[in-house]
């Protein structure tokens, strides 16, 4: 498969902490990614550094062969990275309609009908559609996620960047959110999806990788990636075991 995504050596620093010391990666047109690791590994960093939201310190982020290293989280967005946060940042006072519609506009560059329309299907294959003029302030924690990644569609992203969208939500929850995702990704939208529910990844994902430090600590198949010992330890005896068995 034709790489949509790679990263040369980059790295990334605050003062004196390096968050990640030079990372290389490659994430292939179509693949479903999953990224795991313990609290400060450089997850949310390593998205930042991908949409833009963050500039690096050294090396070069390609996007369909192109070097997009120096263009701000706009400007990627606009060339088809999309991303959710993970705490979800709409506009409150807005409606669910609007926040979509604003994403529309400004992350694909639609304007009117074109962009109503957009911002319509990504709220209708969000199952929002019947909220549409629904505050986004009074949206439940699992109708803001779905905004969140309504939003992120709206943009009509190539590569979708998923900032743990599972976060705080029921088992039931999860397994819609996670459908979702999987039939997102079967229309041809690249996935890379940051989660501590490592269950969720390990059942959907065609790729895990483990960051630990900032460094790559595991990349391959999520059943041989979880049952190497050096992933393991990083947890420290957490409930890995139990969250593989779950999924």
């Amino acid at each position: 498969m034709t790489a949509l995504l790679e990263l040369q050596d980059v790295s990334k620093r605050y003062r004196d902490m390096v968050v990640i010391p030079g990372l290389t990666l490659t994430v292939r047109v179509g693949e479903f990614v999953g990224v795991i690791g313990p609290n400060g590994a450089g997850k949310t960093t390593l998205f930042g550094l991908i949409s833009g939201n963050l500039r690096c310190d050294f090396g070069t982020v390609l996007f369909d062969g192109e070097d997009v290293t120096t263009l701000g989280a706009d400007a990627r967005c606009r060339v088809g990275i999309g991303r959710t946060f993970q705490i979800p940042q709409p506009f409150q006072g807005m409606t669910v309609f609007e926040n979509t519609l604003v994403a529309a506009t400004f992350g694909a560059n639609l304007h009117g009908r074109e962009a109503q329309q957009k911002a319509v299907e990504s709220l209708s294959r969000c199952g929002l559609e019947g909220l549409g003029n629904t505050a986004a302030g009074r949206l439940t924690l699992l109708q803001r996620k779905r905004l969140e990644l309504s939003r992120a569609l709206a943009t009509d992203p190539r590569l979708l960047l998923l900032d743990e969208v599972a976060g705080g939500l029921t088992d039931a929850e999860v397994g819609e959110l996670l459908e979702l995702v999987c039939a997102i990704r079967k229309d041809g939208v690249t996935v890379i999806w940051i989660e501590h529910l490592v269950h969720a990844l390990v059942s959907s994902a065609d790729r895990l990788l483990v960051l630990s430090e900032g460094n790559l600590l595991g990349d391959g198949a999520p059943g041989s990636v979880m049952k190497s010992r050096e992933v393991r330890d990083v947890y420290l005896g957490s409930d890995l075991d139990e969250q593989v068995h779950h999924a």
